[in-house]
Order: C-alpha cells, then structure tokens, then sequence
C-alpha cells in the first residue's frame, strides 16, 4: 500500500500549525508540519460534542490522547492512502498563476529503486500541481540519495576533491535516467527551470558532460555558515549556473521519524498497529520514498503566501513464517 503524506499549507494553517523561526531546518519543519496536520484532521473529523476525546496537539506538535480510528481522517485514492484525507476546497492560490514564483525541491529517500525514480518524480509533481491548482513551477530542484556537498573538501582539493569514483556508476546512471523526465517536464512547460541539489565540482562536470538538458541551477549546503568554495563558484560562473544555498537535510525524512509519526506511541498518529496485540492499525514494513517540499511566493511583495511538504512510503506486508 502507498501512503500519501500532507502538511497541507504551514503558512496559513491556522493555530494548528506549529510556529518555528524561519532558520529551522526543514525536517524538523516537515516533522512538525505532518504533526500538526495529523492532529487537525482528527480533530475535525469527531463528531460535534466529542471533541474532548483528542487535544490536537500539544507546544511540541506532539498529539495526545488519541481514541479515533485512521479511517475517520484518511482516505483511499486509486490505491493510495492519503493522510489526512485530502480536501479540494483547501487547494489553489489567492491570486492569478502570474503573480507567484513556485519552488519545487524534490527529494529521492535512500532505498529507494533507481527503476522507481521517475515515476515518483511524476507523482509528487503531479501532487503539487494539484494541490496549488496550477498547471507549471517556475523552478525544479532535484535531490538525490548519496549526493552530498562538502565545502571544506572542495576548498582544500579544489575540483577533485569531489571526483566520482566507479562505483558510483549505477548511480550516475540512475541520476541521467530520471534527469531525462525532469527535461520532459521543461520541454513541456510544466517546470520553467530545473536545478540539482549537493553537485560538487567533479560531479558537475561529470553531469554536464553526459547530458544535453543543462541544469541552470546547483543548490549546495554550506554547512556551519562557511563560505561556498571557490573552485564550485568559479565553475558555475563558467557554465552559467545559478549556486544557491540551502539548509535542508538529504534524508528529510528517516524511517524512524516515520515509523514513530505514524505509530501508536505517545507521538504518533495511530495509523500503524503497535506491538501490543489489541492495538489497532496498519501493518506491514514502513519505506520512505520521497519528499516533495513546494513555495508559492507573491512576486511583488516577496511573501510567502502557500508553503508545505508532501511524503510517499510504501507500506508492504511482512511475509509469513
């Protein structure tokens, strides 16, 4: 069974959501997010009178003394278990498709199948579009397992520092493989800009030699508030690619995290059976697969307006003994 998880909007959320400085990073707002919208949802799908069998969720984002069945706050959806269950009068914009730069960054979870990449690149792209009732992004940024970006080895060894080794050629071959759905989504007019997250010197070249359809950005994390290397900035200088920087986590969302967002213990939700015998819930082996982080900002004012994350899992049946 694929789960579909939502923080749904964490910007105009109402009081449900938890309120974090703009500098956390973004699993623990992901994390809290998810929290926050688990508990909202729950509490409006009790019947009136009965709101005092769940307080939404305490200062931590935490729920609390939850007594109501998933079903009542999820729904199925061609296979898919949406959580919460998705409404369609929450989605859209305020204002008209011209007036908001939409950010999109993608991320592949370790564990994932390479033969799995595309389509989950198409479905959390078709999730996002969707859900801000838009029909393109202005920027695409994809983020890939076993890909990070280490300024204080770019410094000292300059481009090779980051060199790509052989046995990360599956790898490379996966990361050309999706990245030739992510030109379709150009091509199309569904993403105006593509991007990567995490490419260092080595890895860049590598890219760029192997595709036609050229990243126009690179995201990097620089770790520590140290400055971005020279050797990365003088080659995207020289390629024409934007560097940005970032402060996101490549494993957003850890199969712990997960398991104890959806599990029966005092954080949780109650969506998956605990190992009590008399606890009820799903279960099955909890895989994530990807998160796709999405920003709607006003152009003329610079406001975030709509920000929030969508999560897929896969949840499998343990084989029996």
């Amino acid at each position: 069974m694929k789960l579909r998880l939502s923080t749904s909007n964490i910007i105009n959320g109402g009081t449900s959501i938890v309120r974090r400085p703009a500098s956390e990073k973004s699993n623990v707002e992901l994390v809290n997010g998810l929290r926050s919208n688990f508990a909202a949802s729950m509490q409006a799908s009790m019947p009136a009178g009965n709101g005092d069998i769940i307080d939404a969720a305490d200062e931590k984002g935490a729920i609390k003394n939850v007594e109501i069945p998933y079903t009542s706050w999820t729904n199925m959806d061609n296979g898919c278990l949406n959580v919460p269950a998705n409404n369609p009068e929450d989605s859209g914009l305020a204002e008209e498709r011209s007036e908001y730069d939409i950010t999109v960054k993608f991320f592949l979870l370790p564990k994932t199948r390479f033969s799995d990449w595309r389509r989950h690149l198409e479905d959390a792209i078709a999730a996002v579009l969707q859900e801000l009732s838009v029909d393109s992004v202005d920027l695409l940024i994809i983020s890939f397992p076993g890909v990070s970006f280490d300024a204080d080895s770019e410094e000292k060894g300059g481009c090779e520092s980051n060199k790509i080794q052989a046995t990360e050629a599956e790898l490379v071959d996966a990361i050309l493989d999706v990245w030739n759905t992510v030109a379709t989504l150009q091509v199309n007019g569904v993403a105006l800009k593509t991007g990567v997250a995490e490419f260092g010197c080595e890895r860049l070249k590598e890219f760029l030699s192997r595709t036609s359809h050229r990243p126009m950005v690179n995201q990097i994390n620089v770790r520590d508030a140290c400055e971005v290397p020279q050797s990365i900035m003088e080659l995207a200088k020289q390629e024409t690619i934007e560097l940005l920087t970032h402060n996101d986590c490549t494993n957003i969302l850890p199969q712990g995290t997960l398991r104890e967002l959806l599990g029966d213990g005092p954080n949780g939700a109650g969506l998956l059976a605990g190992p009590n015998a008399e606890t009820k819930g799903l279960e099955g082996d909890l895989s994530p697969e990807w998160v796709m982080k999405y920003t709607a900002v006003v152009r003329d004012r610079g406001v975030i307006e709509h920000k929030g994350y969508f999560a897929s899992a896969d949840l499998s049946q343990r084989p029996t003994v």
